[in-house]
This record gives structure tokens, C-alpha cells and sequence, in this order.
């Protein structure tokens, strides 16, 4: 049986499917069954059809051992995304590992803001200039790149390992040559490359759970994802308050702040923004879910 200290020595399709239905079942994995079939798609390198039609062939060796290592791991509660190599972001498949958070839907909407903001700098007869601060696997950067393929665009972060992440995926969507990545903390790398006052948007998924909140974290998130890119202090808002002055120091007239809040924190990352009096008219943007979930300013 999956998950005790003795592993088969060969079991059939079918006997993995169900033992490991059964396995991700008792693990607390909500759709035990349909995750089950893609680690084994994946372990197998075989497609959905092929393990509804085989199920009585016998697996065993390396494919056996892989199989059996992924469901185990998702047992264990390691992201389902980080096991797979990928997750999808605004159409595209991006790659993820540990060192990098792994892109969520609701991340999606700074890339239709940031979209939308830069067109109208587009209409004026510019070509934007775009910073995204704390780029984690780059798929905010590259998906702008992708969408707005005359807009120049730098991509700054703290972890080494995670620009090689975000660089690689820039070369997988063909955008490697329009993102400059820059290693550094928040926008100091910006500094020494000549844009201060000339950036139209800066864009950033900035660190936002509160230390309090911590452990009622899901164990995937808890215990996997990098806590670098998640913990953002006591009250959650620790680089907002620097974020909102950095950013103003990049930004011309009328260029856009853009940033993802937490649920619960927009009303305190407005009262942040007007607080430095470098910013007049604001926005905030719902999730599907209705929270308040993007807040833009204007640099005035």
C-alpha cells in the first residue's frame, strides 16, 4: 500500500490511481482524485487518455519509484505546482520551484491595470517604462512584456535564485531581450540605471501576511512557499511603507503606483499613500471574490 514503509515492487495503473486517490484523501488534498492523475501524468509521462485505457498495465522501476515519490510528497502537503515544474498565469504555463511564490489568479488583475495604465501613457507617444518590484518567478514582467511588446521593462528581487526562475521563463515566452532583471532590494537596483523620474509604472505582489497570521496559514503555503516573498512584518504592511515613498522617487508626474493588498488591507495601504502627500488620485479594484484586492496611485 502507498505511504507505508514497504514500497510494491510493481503495482498497475489502476492500483495507483486508487491507492493514491486514497492516499491524498486521508492527507486533507480536497480533489484527491483529479490531482492523483496528474502526478501520474506527470510521473509517467503519460497523457489522461493513456491511464484510462491501461489501466491493468503494470508499472515498476524508475517510473514506479517517481509516481510513488510525487504522491508522497503531496501527502506531505508540498504544493501541488512546485511537484509539477509549473502553474498557469494569464494564459501561459510558468515555471515555479521553492524559491519562487507561485502566481495566484488574483495577481492577474495588477497585469490588466498595469495594462490599462500604460496604454494611456502609449497614447501620449510614449513607450512605457514599467518596474515590477519583487518579480518571484517573473510572471508579472513577462506577461506585460507579452502584452505590450514596445514597453521597456525592469524586474528587480532580493533572491538570486528566484531571477534565475524569472529569467528562464522570460526566455521561454520570448521576452528575454525586453526585461532587464536586477538583484536587489525593493528599487535600490533602479537607482544607478538612469530612470528616476522617468518610470510611468511601478508594479509589485509585495510581501502581505501579518506575523499573527502566520500560523493559520495552509501548510502548503506555510511550509513550502519562500517566506521572504510572503511575510510582510507585525501588521503585514512593512514594505507598503517603504514601497510608497521608493516609489515616488522613480516615478514621473502622473505615473502609476500598482499594488496587490491583502484582504482587509486596502483601506490602510490608501491611508499609507496619502499619507507621504506625493500622490493624488487613487483606485481600488475588487477580486472576484469582491475584496479589495488592487490599489493604484498617481503620482502627482
Amino acid at each position: 500500500m502507498i505511504g507505508t514503509d514497504r514500497s510494491p515492487q510493481a503495482m498497475s495503473i489502476g492500483e495507483l490511481t486508487r491507492e493514491g486517490a486514497m492516499l491524498l484523501l486521508r492527507a486533507g488534498i480536497e480533489q484527491a482524485g483529479l490531482e492523483t492523475g496528474w502526478l501520474l501524468e506527470h510521473a509517467l509521462r503519460r497523457t489522461p487518455l493513456d491511464l484510462r485505457t491501461n489501466e491493468s498495465l503494470q508499472v515498476e522501476g524508475e517510473g514506479l519509484r517517481r509516481a510513488l515519490d510525487l504522491l508522497q510528497r503531496r501527502a506531505n502537503r508540498e504544493p501541488l505546482q512546485y511537484l509539477l515544474g509549473t502553474q498557469e498565469f494569464c494564459g501561459v504555463e510558468f515555471e515555479v520551484e521553492p524559491s519562487v511564490l507561485i502566481p495566484r489568479p488574483e495577481t492577474e488583475l495588477l497585469v490588466d491595470a498595469a495594462v490599462r495604465y500604460a496604454g494611456m501613457q502609449s497614447a501620449a507617444g510614449r513607450r512605457p517604462v514599467i518596474v515590477d518590484m519583487g518579480t518571484g518567478s517573473g510572471c508579472i514582467a513577462v506577461s506585460l512584456a507579452r502584452r505590450m511588446p514596445l514597453a521597456v521593462l525592469y524586474a528587480t528581487d532580493r533572491s538570486a535564485e528566484a531571477l534565475r526562475v524569472a529569467r528562464r521563463n522570460a526566455e521561454r515566452h520570448g521576452v528575454a531581450g525586453q526585461v532587464t532583471f536586477l538583484e536587489g532590494d525593493l528599487l535600490q537596483p533602479l537607482r544607478a540605471c538612469g530612470v528616476s523620474g522617468r518610470v510611468d509604472l511601478v508594479i509589485s505582489n509585495p510581501p502581505y501576511i501579518a506575523e499573527r497570521e502566520w500560523e493559520a496559514l495552509q501548510p502548503e503555503v506555510r511550509l513550502f512557499e519562500p517566506r521572504i516573498a510572503l511575510a510582510g512584518g507585525e501588521d503585514g504592511l512593512a514594505i507598503y511603507r517603504r514601497l510608497v515613498q521608493e516609489a515616488a522617487e522613480l516615478l514621473h508626474t502622473a505615473g502609476w503606483l500598482i499594488m496587490e493588498v491583502g484582504q482587509g488591507q486596502a483601506e490602510s495601504v490608501r491611508a499609507l499613500i496619502e499619507a507621504t502627500g506625493r500622490y493624488g488620485t487613487m483606485d481600488v479594484r475588487p477580486d472576484q471574490a469582491g475584496i479589495d484586492r488592487v490599489v493604484c496611485a498617481q503620482k502627482q
